[in-house]
């Protein structure tokens, strides 16, 4: 071991000799990986907020398990099914309690700047704990009174007058489905790919904004279990129950991975996000290898040299792969840098859950180290080849 590692300190760099030969090309190189680094950040990157920002209510939820329309495509388009089916869910041992939730997006009017934004409505009884959000809890009891509700102040736009003047106790009214509403406090959840932001009320200052919702039709009913009981369990016991058509069960895990799926699968966005990552792994192929190719037909009589000097190809692969780990170093440090402050500027500007975690940064190094590698065994062909008998 003692003398392996002596050969590798006695053994001469001869890829950090070539690409440091020629600093601007080497620059050139180090750019390209990391802007090939910060594509797929970015895109990575986009695509957890989309989720994060996506399922932040259904992580809340003070429930075990869900109901809900088979309609349903995500939290914002949940569709209603006939509230029955939650006295129905009632009878199946292991239920503790089920409690209605409505849902629907609204034009909410911004009363700083006029603007409208659309947002996502919850109403439930405010005498349950249905999400585990504390300022939700401790302000639901406002919202009985008619026209009341809680405002979201990650909301995308201009508030901070708004926000300040509740804070202050100042009654602050708005335009919501040509009706007028007061925000009597503050909660904070955030912005999605879905809605603009998020307002808590009263189920019936829900159905109030919504004349022509029956109240018996409902978006999602929330199953808490009994202490000891597996949710897994009476899931599939209330699947049985409930063998009408209209409405499926998940337990709460399964709720969250529908919503994801939904944003992954169905939606566009995910799409793009995923054809953004693998455009940025392509394009530092691309840029990756001609560096190598570059320097290798520059190097390539040297190469030969040390061919006819009974050097094997293996060894000269070796100064080949040296060359692709400098470039994965040199590249994936500067691009998860310039990442780290584009992430903060998004979140400053779009409220959205954009943050640098340890999995993504070995995620895209692996990347970057594929990428780089895919290239440099396309450029080692030529090396490969070299005839010392063709060269002088």
């Amino acid at each position: 071991m003692i003398g392996f590692i002596g050969k590798i300190r006695r053994r001469i760099p001869l890829g950090w000799l070539q690409l440091s030969h020629h600093k601007g090309r080497f620059l050139v190189a180090i750019s390209g990986v990391a802007f090939a680094d910060l594509l797929m950040f970015m895109q990575l990157g986009f695509q957890s907020a989309l989720f994060n920002s996506a399922t932040r209510l259904h992580k809340s939820l003070q429930g075990d398990i869900v109901i809900f329309s088979t309609q349903a495509r995500n939290f914002t388009d949940m569709s209603t099914f006939t509230r029955r089916r939650l006295y129905q869910a009632m009878n199946v041992p292991g239920v503790k309690s089920v409690d209605a939730v409505y849902a629907n997006t609204i034009k909410w009017r911004n009363p700083q700047t006029k603007n409208r934004n659309n947002l996502l409505i919850v109403g439930f009884n405010p005498d349950q704990k249905i999400f585990d959000i504390p300022a939700v809890n401790s302000q639901i009891h406002k919202t009985k009174l008619p026209d009341n509700l809680l405002f979201d102040t990650k909301t995308k736009g201009e508030y901070a007058e708004i926000i300040s003047q509740v804070k202050q106790g100042k009654s602050v009214t708005t335009e919501v489905e040509r009706r007028t509403v007061t925000i009597s406090g503050l909660f904070t959840i955030g912005s999605s790919f879905g809605s603009d932001g998020h307002i808590m009320t009263s189920e019936q200052n829900f159905l109030r904004l919504f004349p022509r919702r029956e109240a018996a039709s409902v978006s999602l009913g929330v199953v808490k279990v009994k202490p000891g009981k597996d949710p897994k369990v009476i899931a599939d016991a209330l699947k049985t129950h409930l063998t009408q058509s209209d409405v499926q069960v998940l337990t709460k895990e399964e709720f969250i991975v529908f919503e994801k799926n939904y944003w992954q699968k169905a939606s566009p966005i995910g799409f793009v996000f995923g054809l953004g990552t693998a455009m940025g792994f392509t394009v530092g192929v691309i840029i990756v290898y001609q560096v190598l190719s570059t320097d290798v037909n520059a190097h390539i009589k040297e190469y030969a040299t040390f061919k006819a000097m009974g050097y094997r190809n293996l060894y000269l692969l070796g100064v080949i792969f040296e060359e692709v780990l400098i470039l994965v170093i040199s590249g994936f440090i500067p691009g998860m840098s310039v990442s780290i402050g584009l992430y903060a500027l998004t979140r400053q500007a779009t409220n959205l859950p954009v943050f640098m975690t340890v999995l993504r940064a070995i995620q895209v190094l692996i990347l970057t180290f594929v990428m780089c590698m895919i290239s440099g065994m396309i450029a080692t062909r030529k090396v490969q080849s070299a005839d010392p008998a063709d060269m002088f």
